[in-house]
Parts: structure tokens; C-alpha cells; sequence
């Protein structure tokens, strides 16, 4: 019969994009953990570069500015002289720059000025409750139960991750700029996850962010507005005494350009909601380079953290596959009664013929 092998096609199709659909978020989750793992290193390799008189602004201005020359020819290669495509995705790529690379960096150190390290980073990485809050009031996106449980239950490891134990002195203003890197920290992932139909490719996403980043760092140093101080003696990494050159590519190489480029992959492949609660690893990652560079064993209580933090995240995918699988209502079939046009019902033998 004619419409025999038509109907198989059809029920072949959602297999191969069921299929497709996997293997795409299966890329993305692999690229969003050697994101974290590789922002994870950040820390190692920016203590060696802050131990030898480096202060933090001039780290992360010479961080940003040496991962956007690296990124300068394969960005350029990509475009392939499409630089109407640039031109039409600048705003989305200063906004990265501005708020995501530079701002988020710059406000997590103005508040660990203020407070400690681990209260800080607690409030920064409320960004993926932020992403989730916008995606429930600007898209009408509103988190299910599971979303919410692995929320609960991510934000409660990262606390014991973090160690908050103890007295710990709370200053409203570095609360303020703890929050704002979190608003960049949840701009990361919301600006990286591009719908646009022709969006700026991940690459060229990282480099133009880091160009307008640092330059924006760079004329606050030179302002007055930031403490700029280097040195180019020997720094000690890994217990050892290497040229500052060694921690800052680094830095720049290991610790900006591989996650930057895989986060925002990341991002378009599995969204912006689930990207930030896998991104919440980084956590994780810092504090195992710390025990295997720097030999600082972690608690008991940061493995059971991490156990919670895991524990969230895979709360979440399952929220996302759970909504992926739900099938699609059936396109509802046109009444023809009184158009008269015969209907087709008892006469299946003939395939219906569909307008273009």
C-alpha cells in the first residue's frame, strides 16, 4: 500500500530526534563539567600570582586580557569574514563582557574584602536560583517539585561544602556585592544559552566578552578606580619556584579560555537552568585541586556537601528529562462538515492529501 512506508518513516522520525535530542545533551553535560573542573583551577593558579604581590584586579585584568589574545585567530578563523554577525550580537557580547566577565569578578573580590571567602562564594553561587527565577517571570517557565528539591538540596551542600561553620562577620555592604556577582555569575549562563536564530558562535561569544571585559577592568585601573599591582619575580606553584609566566597561561589558558568557550557550549546545549546547577561543581573542583596541589585534605562534612550538590544536580536533569519525554498533544483534525469537501473515514486505503 502506498502510505505504507510513509507511516513508518513518520514513526521512525522521533526516534532519531529522541536520539539526536540525547546525544546533544549528553555533549552538553560532558562540556559543562570540563567547564567546572577547568574553572576550578582558577584558584591554584591565581594564589601562586597574589602570594608574589600581584593584587587581584591586576590578576584578573591580565587573566581576561591574555585569554582574549589567545582566542583573537581561532575567533577571527570562525567568523570566516562574517562580521555582520558580530556587528548584530554586540549588545548580547558587551552585556557578557561587561556584567558576566568583568562585573561578576570584580564583585566577588570588592566582597571578599568584606566577608569571608566561603560566605561569599555561598552568595555568589545563588546564581542558578536566579536563573531559575527569571526563567519562571520572563519566560512563564515555573520550577517543578523535583527543580525545587534539587535547588534546596544543591544550596544546602554548597553551605557545607563551604564550611560555614562558626562565627562569621557579615557586612551588608560586601552582602551587596556578593549578590551582584551572583546576578553576573546567573548572566553567565542566561546570556550564554543564545536562542537567537544566528547566534555568535561560543568561541567568538568568549573572546568579544573577554575584549569588552578587559577593557573595562583596564580603564578602572588606569581611573584610579582599582589597585593595579604586579610583579615579575618568580612565583611558587605546586611547591615550586616557576616564572610568573608559567601562572599566568595558566590562568588564562586552563582557567578562562577552555571553560569560558565549554560554558557557553554548554549552555546552548542543555540551557541556561541546568548548565548553572552543573557549573555548581566548580565548588567541588576547587576544593579537590586545593587537596591535590596544595594539600589541603577536605572535612567530612565537604564530602557529604558534595554528595548534596551532586545529589541536586541530578534532581534537576531528571526534572528535564522528565519534561522532555512528555509527548506533544496531537494537531487537532479540521471539521470539513458543510464545506463540502467528502470526508476521507472508511477509506484508509487512500492517503489524505495535505495542503502546502
Amino acid at each position: 500500500m502506498p502510505t505504507t512506508g510513509s507511516r513508518a518513516s513518520q514513526a521512525r522520525r522521533p526516534g532519531r530526534a529522541t536520539r539526536s535530542a540525547r546525544a546533544g545533551s549528553g555533549m552538553g553535560l560532558a562540556l559543562a563539567v570540563v567547564s567546572a573542573v577547568t574553572f576550578g583551577t582558577s584558584g591554584a593558579f591565581a594564589a601562586s600570582l597574589l602570594g608574589a604581590g600581584w593584587s587581584p584586579a591586576a590578576a584578573v585584568i591580565t587573566r581576561i586580557a591574555v585569554a582574549a589574545l589567545m582566542l583573537t585567530v581561532p575567533a577571527v578563523l570562525q567568523l570566516r569574514g562574517r562580521w555582520s554577525l558580530l556587528r548584530r550580537g554586540a549588545g548580547r557580547a558587551a552585556a557578557f563582557g561587561l556584567v558576566a566577565v568583568a562585573g561578576c569578578q570584580l564583585f566577588y573580590f570588592n566582597a571578599i574584602e568584606r566577608m569571608p571567602v566561603g560566605v561569599a562564594l555561598l552568595l555568589e553561587y545563588l546564581g542558578p536560583v536566579l536563573v531559575v527565577g527569571w526563567l519562571w517571570l520572563r519566560r512563564g517557565q515555573r520550577p517543578r517539585r523535583l527543580t525545587v528539591i534539587g535547588t534546596v538540596a544543591a544550596i544546602a551542600g554548597l553551605a557545607m561544602v563551604l564550611d560555614l561553620g562558626g562565627p562569621a562577620r557579615i557586612d551588608p555592604i560586601g552582602v551587596m556585592w556578593a549578590l551582584l556577582a551572583a546576578v553576573g555569575l546567573a548572566t553567565y549562563f542566561l546570556l550564554g544559552a543564545a536562542e537567537d536564530k544566528e547566534p555568535l558562535p561560543p568561541v567568538v561569544m568568549a573572546w568579544a566578552g573577554m575584549c569588552v571585559g578587559a577593557a573595562a577592568l583596564a580603564a578602572l585601573g588606569l581611573a584610579g578606580a582599582l589597585p593595579v599591582t604586579a610583579a615579575t619575580g618568580d612565583v611558587e606553584f605546586l611547591h615550586r619556584q616557576v616564572s610568573w609566566v608559567v601562572a599566568v597561561l595558566g590562568l588564562s589558558l586552563v582557567a578562562s579560555v577552555i571553560p569560558y568557550v565549554t560554558g557557553i557550549g554548554a549552555s546552548r546545549r542543555l540551557g541556561a537552568k541546568l548548565a548553572s546547577f552543573v557549573g555548581l561543581a566548580e565548588v567541588l573542583s576547587a576544593i579537590l585541586f586545593a587537596w591535590l596541589l596544595l594539600g589541603q585534605l577536605p572535612s567530612a562534612v565537604q564530602f557529604v556537601g558534595g554528595a548534596f550538590i551532586l545529589a541536586g544536580v541530578t534532581l534537576v536533569r531528571v526534572d528535564e528529562l522528565n519534561t522532555a519525554g512528555q509527548p506533544e498533544s496531537p494537531d487537532p483534525v479540521p471539521e470539513l462538515a458543510g464545506s463540502g469537501v467528502q470526508s476521507m473515514a472508511g477509506r484508509p486505503d487512500r492517503p489524505i492529501r495535505r495542503g502546502r
